[in-house]
């Protein structure tokens, strides 16, 4: 076993991730029997108590096409939201029976992106997850289809496992799909090959990577897979890509599938939701000044930085903050409206604060409440 993989081993929480293509049928609707083969796996693995496991599920959709007698995975938002609110009950309803078997309880967990980069949820996401762990349940995370909108989507569960995975500050991700891992080329054509371990972007560079699997229940791809590693390796998680059918031996540090070794430190930062997570609403136009100050020295934005404001947002949105040229150069949740931005801009807060009265004093976005983006 190569000290990469060791680390699989030594790993306590682990988060795992499966894709809709590995449960169901091709035709939509669960199959009971894969089900059943991972969480054989699953159970066997934290059946000693050394191992905490945290399950990221898709499948919710694709579980509610045959009941619903829809033959493919609808494009419109309404009836994916239909098709999840029957498939969601399905599926947990799956894991719950299938763990059983093994005495082991589920929870279910939806999340939005909402949830998650505003702080108060943020903690209250962390402290139910750490609570359905310390009592001995395999917690099962899905994104809330049923009611989230394309503007607080993740858009695909491959991004929020990596998240999830930063939230419950975990030893390690297994991303499990349909293929054994990540190829030089179109791992359906001769002459390609697995590549074993990914010691950072540049081990990428000229890789072919695919879009989605040929199932087409689900949203995610290779791209997507690689994208999350990326995300999960930078917050100081390491992860295994594979299959699901090689679950097993991703799991028991064995050489399957493609390791990322970690690129970054571990935080337990919610920014990490904020820069990945958040789609923002509007934006906020910065001068050269209020720039250096948010980029440089990370301070908070004030009324007196922002040149012009765009697009229509209420206090607690998140925003992106450009510079003059209109390039992103930081995001972070606004503590105004849209429609009152424009009465302060230019303006100091000492100033507004003695026409206005105290409440104007406040920043526009509080430092805690920022990311800067590729610094």
């Amino acid at each position: 076993m190569t000290v990469a993989r060791q680390y699989v081993t030594e790993a306590r929480r682990v988060v795992v991730k499966v894709g809709s293509s590995s449960l169901t049928t091709a035709s939509g609707g669960l199959d009971a029997d894969r089900v059943d083969a991972l969480v054989d796996v699953l159970a066997k693995v934290r059946s000693g108590g050394e191992k905490e496991i945290v399950l990221v599920s898709s499948g919710a959709i694709a579980a509610g096409l045959a009941p619903l007698g829809l033959a493919r995975r609808p494009k419109d938002l309404a009836r994916q939201q239909a098709a999840a609110s029957v498939g969601q009950g399905l599926l947990v309803a799956r894991y719950t029976a299938s763990f059983a078997r093994y005495g082991v309880r589920v929870g279910q967990v939806l999340l939005t992106t909402d949830d998650t980069s505003r702080r108060a949820h943020y903690r209250n996401a962390y402290r139910t997850l750490d609570q359905l762990l310390a009592m001995g349940a395999v917690p099962v995370v899905n994104e809330n289809d049923t009611v989230a909108t394309d503007e607080i989507r993740f858009g695909d569960n491959d991004r929020l496992a990596a998240l999830v995975a930063h939230l419950v500050r975990a030893d390690l991700l297994v991303l499990l799909s349909d293929v054994d891992g990540l190829y030089d080329g179109d791992p359906g054509k001769p002459g390609t090959s697995r590549i074993e371990e990914v010691r950072g972007p540049a081990d990428l560079a000229g890789v072919e990577i695919g879009s989605a699997g040929k199932a087409g229940v689900g949203t995610g791809g290779m791209v997507t897979k690689v994208e999350a590693a990326r995300i999960a390796a930078a917050a100081g998680v390491p992860v295994v890509l594979t299959s699901a059918s090689r679950a097993a031996d991703a799991l028991a540090g064995r050489d399957t599938g493609t390791y990322f070794r970690r690129t970054g430190r571990r935080s337990a930062d919610r920014l990490l939701w904020l820069a990945h997570a958040s789609t923002p609403r509007g934006a906020l136009t910065l001068d050269d000044g209020a720039v250096r100050a948010v980029v440089e020295r990370r301070k908070s934005l004030l009324p007196a930085g922002i040149a012009s404001v765009d697009g229509e947002f209420t206090a607690g949105d998140p925003v992106e903050l450009r510079d003059a040229e209109g390039r992103a150069v930081a995001r972070g949740l606004v503590n105004y409206d849209s429609k009152e931005l424009p009465l302060l801009l230019g303006r100091s807060t000492r100033d507004l604060a003695k026409e206005l009265g105290p409440a104007y004093e406040r920043e526009v976005v509080h430092r805690d409440d920022l990311v800067v983006l590729n610094p």
